[in-house]
């Protein structure tokens, strides 16, 4: 052995068994696979993960690692959305003329928020495509069914925080494009004023909107878009929403623990 592996050695026990090491993680360096389950066990972030896999079932060409970008983007949203939410006051007053300032007042302003808005964009084609890998290569079948539930729950909650951000810039845009969504969700079967089934809410006059004859009053906390819609759909962009899909999420990569990495047929 010479004497640079000697030294590389003695550096790397001297720190794999310090007292800060140790403290941290609990299984030392994990030269065995005993060490390396136990490593992946007792980590935080690891943990998520199966403790044993096969190869093939991680492969790029397998998976195209939707799954893991679908995730890396939500963490990147969440950042700027955070970072965007510095500077945006969500009323009529104010909402346009903050998106109008953070474009050209705010130092990098234009680029996190391009940055927040293009991301969204990927997310929801990566999200579709996890969906259509997972689909395809049949991961969706027994045991893994209910993790596929849950993964159509985390689409719908992808959709719909791209559709609840689209209000906030409060432009022409905004305006119109929230305007025809709702009205979409208004002719819903059951729960929209103008839908089948709509007799069946008991509404005696459909002319007249309430939060009893219409899913479009409980999204815009009216019969048109205005402050109470813009604070609405802020509430549940920034709060709501992501708060349902991280729980979902923790609860799809705990599944996908316990379940495995789908593999190939």
């Amino acid at each position: 052995m010479s004497l640079g592996d000697r030294l590389r050695k003695a550096l790397e026990e001297r720190v794999y068994k310090s007292a800060v090491w140790t403290s941290v993680f609990r299984h030392g360096f994990p030269d065995t696979d005993r060490n390396r389950l136990w490593a992946i066990v007792s980590n935080v972030f690891l943990h998520l993960h199966p403790t044993r896999t096969k190869g093939h079932a991680v492969r790029l060409r397998y998976t195209w690692c939707m799954g893991g970008l679908a995730f890396f983007l939500f963490l990147h949203l969440t950042i700027t959305g955070v970072f965007l939410m510095f500077y945006y006051r969500p009323t009529p007053e104010y909402a346009y003329t903050d998106i109008v300032s953070l474009r050209e007042d705010v130092p990098l302003g234009a680029f996190m928020r391009n940055s927040h808005r293009w991301a969204a964009h990927a997310m929801v084609i990566v999200v579709w495509l996890h969906m259509l890998r997972v689909f395809l290569t049949g991961s969706y079948k027994k045991p893994r069914e209910f993790n596929w539930v849950v993964g159509v729950a985390l689409l719908t909650l992808t959709l719909l925080l791209s559709f609840t951000g689209y209000l906030l810039p409060w432009d022409q845009t905004a305006l119109w494009a929230v305007t025809v969504g709702t009205n979409m969700a208004g002719a819903h079967p059951f729960i929209g004023r103008e839908g089948p089934g709509a007799p069946l809410l008991g509404c005696d006059d459909f002319q007249v909107i309430h939060a009893k004859s219409d899913i479009r009053f409980l999204l815009l906390c009216g019969s048109v878009v205005g402050p109470a819609a813009l604070l609405r759909f802020y509430v549940l962009h920034c709060v709501l929403l992501p708060l349902v899909a991280g729980v979902l999420m923790a609860v799809h990569f705990w599944r996908v623990r316990k379940d495995g990495f789908s593999a190939p047929l």
